[in-house]
């Protein structure tokens, strides 16, 4: 167990770390992604469905509200 520490704290940096050049609107993409992803796994579980199933629409799902809150709010600031 004290040994997988290091490698999910290097893990987990790397991966935050590449998030630093994206637009607001690929943050909230990816962002709902996550999510989605997360809800879907978990509500999938619960219920007793397939959680590779639910976590991959939910992610789908995410995804897509998260590109359009981006857009949406990218709009808003052009006007």
């Amino acid at each position: 167990m004290t040994r997988s520490v290091p490698a999910l704290v290097l893990a987990s940096a790397l991966v935050l770390g590449g998030c630093t050049g994206m637009s607001d609107t690929e943050q909230r993409t990816v962002s709902g992604g996550a999510i989605g992803a997360g809800v879907g796994a978990v509500g999938t579980a619960l219920t007793g469905g397939c959680v590779s199933c639910g976590a991959a629409l939910g992610g789908a799902v995410g995804a897509g509200a998260g590109y359009l809150m981006g857009k949406d709010k990218e709009d808003d600031k052009k006007k």
